[in-house]
């Protein structure tokens, strides 16, 4: 099946038959700092039950106004979802993409999480509206969501992260005691190396 194919698929599911595009709006106040962040599933993604139109989705995420979207799935996995025109639908409706892959279930390298979290606290001081998400929006992106809100308050623990996000997740955020236990190991890596704390801490309260 060419990629024409899977992208012509999307306008075969009918209204009625496709599945809700739910976006979660996660609240960075508990580390004072005054703007969200969009978590979400795989827009356009079509697997099992799931059936979302990949234009429309990307739509829907245009009209919220956001600017930014980081992607954590792989490209095999993009395709496997039968979203793999993605990343070029974001590009034609002019969306800054940060793909950063890593297996589902899995967790990035500590380098990796901090480049991401750079580039999305980056997003964050300019103000721009940004969006995060993986294949179902629970285990990667959450993650990823618990780490930013250690990294943006040194005196934040593991567990209150982690309950902040399954507030706006569910209980199902992140998944494997992998995911779990890297949590507890990006706040311990913080610990011993974590760059000019006061002035970061400074420049997130403004």
């Amino acid at each position: 099946m060419t990629e024409n194919e899977f992208a012509s698929s999307d306008e075969e599911t009918t209204e009625k038959e496709q599945t809700p595009f739910e976006l979660t709006w996660l609240s960075l106040e508990p580390v004072n700092y005054a703007h969200i962040l969009g978590i979400s599933p795989l827009p356009g993604c079509k697997f099992k039950n799931i059936r979302r139109n990949l234009l429309q989705n990307v739509e829907e995420i245009k009209k919220l106004g956001i600017q930014d979207v980081f992607i954590f799935c792989t490209t095999s996995e993009l395709s496997y979802y039968r979203t793999p025109t993605l990343i070029q639908e974001y590009h034609k409706q002019g969306f800054e993409v940060h793909h950063y892959p890593f297996l589902d279930g899995d967790v990035p390298g500590l380098d990796i999480c901090h480049q991401i979290l750079e580039d999305l606290q980056t997003c964050m001081d300019n103000r721009r509206k940004t969006l995060i998400h993986c294949y179902g929006g629970l285990g990667r992106s959450c993650v990823i969501a618990a780490c930013l809100f250690l990294r943006m308050d040194d005196k934040m623990t593991p567990e209150e992260a982690i309950h902040l996000v399954r507030v706006a997740r569910g209980h199902g955020a992140i998944q494997t005691i992998k995911q779990y236990n890297f949590v507890y190991e990006f706040r311990e890596n913080m610990s011993h190396c974590h760059p000019a704390r006061e002035e970061t801490r400074h420049s997130l309260s403004r």
